[in-house]
């Protein structure tokens, strides 16, 4: 018999009876698409082999210093990414919620680290989905000379995957013809734009304000979220406990809960597909 079933039907369970899903990810709900998992500098640089040769890792990259000390390469590693997850269809996993979630009566709400965008390219409606980090499909001023937010649907980087450079123009800022970056929450960033972010946090807040005076059932279904940046995990468990909510966690390795929670250690496209066989 299977030693998970039982924790499969007490999600679905928990799925099939809430009012609303609060529904959180990390980077781990990717690679079940075909995108890179960074985790460790030995998942980093097997994605980008030119990097291992400059022996720099995830967080040396991803840093707004390579954009005034060397704009090429750092549009050659941001440009890399935004590419790619353009050209990823993301698993069924995420059509599988969008289906679930949108007959729920008081609907869903999104919180990622995730800068992919996979969710509003599944369907998920943009004005339910808070990116805590930001999103490779929005720029801003590498200074920043103002505060505005664009979108870069139309931005296109062509990259040297050889010498790891991004050639031709580089995106820049239209108000003063700075370089342009993302708009990522970096390491040791203090010119990210937060209000984007700030602005869907609110749209978040007020959502759970109202479930709470309507005394909604929510269940919180946790995919990819890991201990080495734990913004989504403690997200979880914060709403957890002050919604008295239902609370699913999906991780292959960090399948750990707090009491009354449900832990599952698969990846998030079979622990989804395996929960939605029961329902």
């Amino acid at each position: 018999m299977d030693q998970f079933l039982e924790k499969f039907q007490q999600a679905a369970k928990a799925i099939k009876e809430a009012d609303a899903l609060f529904i959180t990810a990390g980077a781990g709900m990717g690679v079940d698409s075909g995108l890179p998992d960074f985790r460790g500098n030995s998942g980093f640089w097997k994605a980008y082999p030119p990097i291992a040769k400059l022996g720099k890792s995830f967080s040396d990259m991803a840093n707004p210093d390579w954009f005034d000390t060397n704009p090429k390469i750092a549009w050659a590693f941001y440009g890399h990414r935004l590419n790619l997850y353009r050209e990823t269809k993301p698993h069924k996993g995420f059509k599988m919620l969008l289906e679930v979630a949108n007959q729920k009566e008081y609907g869903y709400f999104i919180f990622t680290s995730n800068v992919d965008g996979h969710f509003q390219k599944s369907g998920f409606n943009d004005a339910f989905i808070e990116e805590c980090h930001g999103s490779i499909h929005h720029f801003q001023c590498i200074k920043p000379c103002c505060s505005e937010i664009w979108d870069a649907s139309t931005a296109k980087i062509e990259i040297d995957l050889e010498k790891f450079e991004a050639v031709g123009q580089l995106p820049h800022c239209k108000h003063c013809g700075a370089i342009a970056r993302p708009n990522i929450l970096m390491f040791n960033d203090w010119g990210w734009l937060s209000h984007r972010s700030v602005d869907q946090g609110d749209r978040l807040h007020l959502w759970m304000e109202t479930l709470l005076d309507l005394k909604a059932k929510v269940t919180i279904i946790e995919m990819g979220a890991g201990h080495d940046i734990p913004t989504v995990r403690l997200k979880s468990q914060r709403i957890f406990r002050s919604m008295d909510a239902s609370f699913i966690r999906i991780n292959p390795r960090d399948y750990e809960v707090p009491p009354g929670a449900i832990g599952l250690p698969f990846g998030a496209k079979e622990g989804l597909e395996r929960i939605f066989e029961l329902m």
